[in-house]
């Protein structure tokens, strides 16, 4: 007799002890590492890279400070394997006055009114230099599983009102509301198509960053009305973005292989700091009515650099 479809396990909370005896010991080393700390990033939606443990922020030490690799900024992560206290406020304050512009994380089991109240209340106050993030972690099991972790945000930065605020569409020229209306199917397709690449916040300009996991290494969408083109890119923009650019460049003919899109364009661009390797086609991105098409077609590009790119940007 085959065994009914609707049998389904329970859900079993497991105390964050019985994984972590010690916060620093334990608990900082797991979520720093390579494999977890993509879990912390899939849930604020970012590409965190580890910049370090236990980093010196004026008299403190900040558990974990990492950088955002949509944008460079700074990323610093608190931790408590407890519910927060007064102490770890005064301590995430600090590294704020400290870096100026940084995402603060303050992870905890349990947020006290007070305290998520008060980091709701610095996201009301702060400028986009600023975000705060409240998270509460929590493991869970089904029978003899093993433990899996949730981060659940119980404060976050309030990104519809700084976007109207910064961003005001009534001026924008009929070129810009054209590019950020692309931007926004590109957005709608990949969210639909669950795509290994991240969607990022349309805006009103001619191209658009993909994180790859790297601090200067990006991928880039564009639109070119003048020249009728449209593409995709791998920007280098590290210190030694021509030697990087070199190195993958000798195994130009394994890079193309995989990818499975033909001939690429190799920019080294020698009079700026930056090198470039991209695929463009003909497509006038004026003509709405072809959207459809052009959206996707920049969509599996995207995912087939993404996929070839992203394991090798890690050793350059």
């Amino acid at each position: 007799m085959s065994k009914p479809k609707n049998v389904l396990g329970r859900l079993e909370r497991v105390d964050l002890k019985d994984a972590w005896d010690n916060e620093a010991l334990d608990f900082t080393p797991w979520l720093a590492s390579e494999d977890n700390l993509p879990i912390l990033g899939d849930t604020l939606h970012m590409d965190l890279e580890l910049e370090g443990q236990e980093r010196s922020v004026g008299i403190f030490r900040a558990d974990i400070l990492c950088k955002n690799t949509d944008d460079g900024s700074w990323v610093l992560i608190e931790n408590q394997l407890e519910r927060t206290n007064h102490k770890h406020l005064g301590q995430i304050l600090t590294y704020a006055a400290g870096l100026h512009a940084v995402t603060i994380c303050w992870i905890a089991e349990r947020f006290a009114e007070e305290h998520r109240a008060t980091m709701d209340w610095l996201n009301e106050i702060s400028d986009e230099k600023f975000q705060f993030f409240g998270l509460e972690i929590e493991l869970w099991k089904i029978g003899d599983s093993a433990v899996a972790p949730k981060f659940n945000i119980v404060s976050r930065p309030n990104d519809w009102r700084r976007s109207v605020s910064i961003e005001p569409t009534s001026d924008l020229s009929p070129t810009k509301k054209m590019q950020q209306r692309f931007w926004e199917q590109l957005k709608d397709q990949l969210e639909h198509a669950k795509s290994s690449v991240r969607s990022r916040k349309p805006l009103p300009q001619h191209w658009m960053d993909f994180s790859l996991g790297r601090t200067g290494i990006h991928l880039q969408a564009w639109l070119n009305s003048m020249e009728k083109k449209i593409g995709v890119a791998l920007i280098l923009n590290i210190p030694n973005a021509k030697e990087a650019f070199s190195t993958l460049e000798d195994d130009k003919e394994s890079i193309e292989e995989k990818l499975g899109l033909g001939a690429l364009e190799w920019h080294e661009l020698p009079e700026r700091k930056s090198s470039k390797i991209q695929l463009a086609w003909n497509a006038d991105p004026t003509k709405e009515s072809k959207w459809p098409e052009q959206v996707e077609r920049m969509r599996k590009t995207l995912e087939s650099f993404d996929k070839t790119f992203r394991p090798m940007v890690k050793s350059l």
